[in-house]
């Protein structure tokens, strides 16, 4: 009955609201037209350049586009250089053969198109991967291994390939990357046409490489039917323009990628284009000895740089100016000249080795390695500009693959630590032109340090850890690590002006358990401490916060308490406030015994078991992957074995597990 009454009352009503809304209707459809035709106007010019964007991007990303009068193509892995200075060998060696290479760093390219390499005649992909951390993919080929896992469907049969692994034997994971990069291609229809090469950096992967590379290309001559040329000449890739008038401010004065980034800082940050960070500390941490144990703190206030307790904070070193001096005198060239080299090869990627334009000194103080003992390949290069006919055949004698070449190579440029500025002193005879010399000379590479701050305590500040390098060698030289000796110089204030270092931040799987109730048991002997300064000050913030923070316990060594007990006072604090629940410190020289820490493990197996066992604690290796990370896994091995009642096998298992779940997490080096 309401509803009828209703219904009656809104027909008696109606007429006099359909005017009133007609003319709503109206004002409104008005203005909306009104509004879309006054916004419509600017529309064509953001239109006009979506239309003209997209061309350029496929062509760039297409290696196929630049393989046209290219047959073979060399794809680099590469975290420190070493893998695309083995492409680009590989690439120039093509030219012996009668046949045309590249280097290709795979972030650069659609790697989709390696199914298409058969529409190349003799087309063949070689890939020179490295192993970075804990059996991860370096990060230019992050995508590239993304890429390889998700794609089951893909089909490569009508790929011809082959693998070359760069990795360390003291590292779990030995050169995982390359075998997985070599069987994957091989389940997706690939066609292997030479063995996987392994290079061993512990050992010398130089003749690792070397000794591949010989029988490579005999197997590739097999394979496409051709023969080598004959031609061992020296084959420049690069040449040489002065430039006698330019403006000075389009040289490069040590950027890594774009010009000015020094002066005018645009974030992101990242590799290409790191952050100039001002020094704020850098003080000495061993009360004494003879080594120089430092800490220092970088500022990275205003940079939107975000970093994770575990992560790696990446450096750009320079020469020591001393060195670089030299090397001017003994070859007699003004280094102040600014030149170019220019790729002579129009179609490469590469136009440059290092930034051009620039000077000869720059090149050598920021560009260029020239510290490492030079590889074979220099050696053989550079062989022609010695006049003496004994120094030409000792250089190309060690270039070869000859058992005596290799023994000579490995005794008087390895085992004596000869740089190519030692050789040249060594070599009175050999005097090369400093523009193929530059050419030669791999890139100076990015450092890698553990950042050894929490960003929940020091968001704007990165902490460094480090020890400072430098011994004598057998020809009785005193050689000095780059970037340890480069780091020690940056004082705060430096002539009124601050210090700054380039840098980045390289994120890490290091990380502390996602539940902060979880137990953590850390291991890091020496600055190997690094990290856990970061894992040390994160838990006492969440106990702040009123988390509640399962047991935390470190365990450090050092020689001598009163030398080099690096951080004591913190981690002593730490213990105070039961941030730290045990501190557990070994002394390896103060006693007739050397005690390291894995002693202390052992001789806290109980407690210890009970913790990974039954209350789910993470454990945590920094340091000496050599020794000390070996000796730590052996000793969980053991740990498990007497604890677990379990078989040798069984406990190996058992430890291998925890790494697969991410509670047993390295971050080592050799």
């Amino acid at each position: 009955m309401y509803d009828k009454k209703f219904l009656l009352y809104r027909q008696q009503w109606e007429p006099l609201f359909s005017n009133l809304d007609i003319f709503l209707f109206s004002l409104i459809v008005g203005l909306l037209i009104y509004w879309f035709m006054s916004r419509k106007k600017p529309e064509p010019i953001p239109e006009f350049k979506k239309l003209d964007t997209p061309a350029p991007t496929t062509r760039e990303t297409s290696f196929i586009e630049k393989m046209k009068k290219t047959n073979i193509i060399v794809f680099y892995g590469s975290q420190t250089g070493t893998a695309e200075e083995f492409a680009n060998r590989l690439s120039k060696d093509a030219q012996r053969y009668g046949m045309k290479g590249m280097a290709a760093d795979p972030e650069e390219y659609d790697m989709g198109e390696l199914s298409r390499l058969s529409e190349i005649e003799n087309a063949l992909a070689i890939f020179c991967m490295a192993t970075y951390g804990e059996g991860d993919p370096t990060d230019n080929a992050q995508d590239f291994y993304d890429w390889l896992q998700e794609n089951d469907d893909e089909d490569l049969s009508g790929l011809n390939y082959t693998v070359f692994a760069l990795g360390n034997k003291t590292y779990e994971h030995y050169n995982a990357m390359g075998k997985y990069v070599d069987k994957r291609l091989e389940e997706l229809g690939a066609k292997r046409i030479f063995d996987l090469g392994l290079g061993d950096d512990d050992g010398n992967l130089e003749e690792d490489f070397i000794s591949w590379r010989e029988q490579f290309w005999p197997a590739v001559c097999e394979h496409f039917g051709v023969e080598a040329l004959g031609d061992e000449s020296s084959i420049r890739q690069y040449e040489l323009k002065e430039h006698t008038d330019i403006n000075m401010n389009k040289v490069y004065t040590g950027e890594i990628g774009r010009l000015k980034s020094f002066e005018v800082q645009k974030p992101p940050f990242d590799s290409k284009n790191p952050f100039l960070a001002p020094v704020t500390v850098n003080r000495r941490l061993n009360k004494g000895g003879d080594r120089h144990l430092m800490h220092l703190e970088l500022d990275i206030t205003g940079s939107k740089i975000r970093y994770e307790s575990g992560d790696h904070v990446a450096v750009f070193p320079t020469n020591d100016s001393a060195l670089v001096n030299k090397l001017g005198q003994i070859l007699g060239v003004d280094l102040d000249v600014v030149i170019s080299l220019n790729n002579l090869d129009d179609e490469s990627n590469k136009k440059h080795p290092f930034p051009c334009p620039t000077t000869y000194r720059t090149a050598l103080t920021h560009y260029l390695d020239i510290t490492h003992p030079p590889r074979t390949n220099v050696l053989y290069e550079l062989a022609q500009y010695a006049s003496d006919p004994k120094d030409q055949e000792a250089m190309r004698k060690m270039a070869s693959s000859s058992p005596e070449g290799k023994a000579l190579y490995q005794s008087w440029v390895l085992d004596a630590s000869r740089n190519i500025l030692a050789i040249l002193e060594d070599m009175p005879s050999l005097r090369p032109p400093i523009d193929h010399l530059c050419e030669l000379m791999p890139r100076l590479q990015a450092r890698y340090y553990s950042i050894a701050s929490s960003s929940k305590v020091h968001p704007n500040s990165i902490h460094i850890c480090a020890v400072v390098v430098e011994y004598k060698t057998k020809t009785g030289r005193i050689n000095k690590g780059v970037a340890t000796n480069w780091l020690k110089n940056k004082l705060v204030t430096d002539n009124g002006h601050k210090s700054t270092v380039p840098m980045y931040i390289r994120k890490s799987q290091f990380r502390l358990p996602f539940k902060a109730t979880n137990p953590v048991i850390m291991i890091g002997p020496g600055t190997g401490i690094a990290p856990f300064m970061g894992f040390i000050q994160e838990r006492g913030w969440l106990k702040q916060q009123g988390k509640e923070v399962g047991e935390t316990v470190m365990y450090f060594g050092c020689r001598h308490k009163n030398e080099d007990y690096i951080y004591q006072e913190e981690l002593e604090e730490a213990e105070r406030n039961g941030v730290l629940t045990q501190l557990k410190v070994a002394f390896s020289r103060d006693q007739e015994h050397k005690v390291y820490v894995q002693h202390l493990l052992k001789n806290n197996k109980e407690d210890l078991w009970k913790l990974i066992h039954t209350e789910n604690a993470h454990i945590y290796v920094c340091g000496d992957a050599r020794n000390m990370a070996k000796d730590v896994q052996t000793t969980f091995h053991e740990i498990a074995e007497e604890m677990g009642g379990m078989m040798r096998t069984q406990a190996t298992d058992y430890i291998k597990k925890l790494m697969t779940k991410g509670r047993y997490s390295q971050d080592v080096w050799s």
